[in-house]
């Protein structure tokens, strides 16, 4: 069954296709700006080489292997009414991926260098590997949907989906080491980050899935089954809190370490705008929020598990610009115990303001996986199959 858009009108489609499209050119026209100016017209520096663009690029990376855990929960451990939305789940991961990466690409300030990652490799680099990671990444989810949208390949969809599975996890596990291996900062050279942003990865990429997921419902005047939509949001709920836990024992751990101290105090108490998103942006809004909005009450309803994932996005938002940012803001210890004090800001906390070609970039790239979803899901055969699903899970 093709996406109908039975209740949006043509003229409102084509307004939502022309919108998204706007905001990919006024993100382009962002990227040429910062290329043709440097990097002197945003808030990086050379302490602060990550900024606002790293942040959407990061998540809608991390989000596109968390989304696919939709489809491997169908295919891998054989649930029906997960199965049944294993087509948009896949669409959703390509859509993501190619957002994230387009944003990463841009903010280089020489994106034709991209071939230069893409054929001298220094194995000794986690950024090379993820070359492989993502590409592969592109190469598994493409075949995987490829065997959901084709009958004829469809016995193949189990094997497909498997490998698919396996990727993701190898990928987020990529993109966390990033950060892991990266000893020059205090905030990072952890093990745990790999596992963190696996479980971020789940409850974000979950939380994408089902405001997509309701926006197609409503386009076609349809419900989410009432089962299917508890079994979902306390799914997420779950995730939301697995998330909470392993924050929480990243920073311990900190703390556990003497010369993690300062940074910690710095993070979540006197670091001015850091500890506001942290503790109001994440941990409030972004999780004990919606935990309370799933967990009394809010599991049967639509609505509610929309507002609870939208607010579990912008938690994950808030603790991506506290963890890239922050941790990049607090000065480098270089000498353990001694005040260091040069014209060149060490020991001084790096400031960091946003600047607008910098937002404009990141919401272009956001702009251009809503583009590819809106294309797919109007051409393509992606509406879940809730009567189908039902009827097998009868079966079985």
């Amino acid at each position: 069954m093709k996406t109908s858009f039975a209740r949006i009108e043509r003229k409102a489609y084509w307004a939502l296709l022309a919108a998204a499209g706007g905001l990919l050119l006024i993100g382009l026209g962002a990227a040429r700006y910062m290329e043709e100016h440097g990097h002197s017209v945003t808030g990086m520096s050379n302490q602060v080489v990550w900024g606002m663009p790293h942040v959407f690029a990061i998540f809608l990376i991390v989000a596109a292997s968390g989304v696919l855990n939709v489809a491997s929960v169908g295919s891998v451990f054989g649930q029906p009414q997960y199965k049944a939305r294993a087509p948009l789940s896949a669409l959703l991961s390509i859509a993501m991926l190619a957002g994230g990466l387009t944003v990463l690409m841009l903010d280089l300030g020489r994106p034709e260098r991209v071939v230069v990652a893409a054929t001298r490799f220094n194995f000794r680099s986690v950024f090379a590997w993820n070359v492989f990671l993502y590409s592969g990444m592109f190469g598994v989810v493409a075949v995987y949907l490829w065997t959901l949208l084709e009958r004829r390949l469809n016995p193949l969809s189990a094997r497909v989906g498997l490998a698919a599975f396996v990727w993701r996890f190898i990928l987020t596990t990529g993109t966390g080491s990033i950060f892991g291996f990266l000893v020059a900062r205090q905030a990072y050279q952890s093990a745990l980050l790999a596992p963190m942003f696996i479980v971020l990865s789940l409850a974000w990429g979950l939380a994408v899935f089902l405001v997509v997921q309701a926006a197609l419902y409503a386009w076609n005047g349809r419900q989410v089954p009432a089962q299917v939509q508890a079994r979902m949001a306390r799914l997420l709920g779950i995730f939301v809190a697995a998330s909470a836990y392993f924050v929480l024992v990243y920073h311990l751990t900190n703390l556990y370490w003497a010369r993690q101290w300062a940074f910690e105090s710095f993070i979540l108490v006197e670091g001015g705008i850091y500890p506001a998103l942290f503790w109001f942006g994440y941990a409030l809004a972004g999780t004990v929020a919606p935990m309370a909005i799933l967990f009394t009450g809010g599991q049967a309803s639509a609505r509610a598990s929309v507002a609870a994932s939208l607010l579990v996005l912008a938690g994950a938002f808030a603790l991506l610009y506290v963890f890239v940012i922050g941790g990049q803001a607090y000065p480098l210890d270089i000498f353990p115990g001694y005040a260091v004090r040069s014209a060149f800001f060490d020991g001084a906390v790096a400031s960091y303001a946003p600047s607008l070609p910098e937002v404009l970039l990141g919401v272009g790239g956001l702009a251009l996986s809503l583009l590819i979803t809106a294309v797919c899901v109007r051409l393509l055969r992606l509406m879940p199959q809730d009567e189908q699903a039902s009827t097998t899970a009868t079966a079985h």
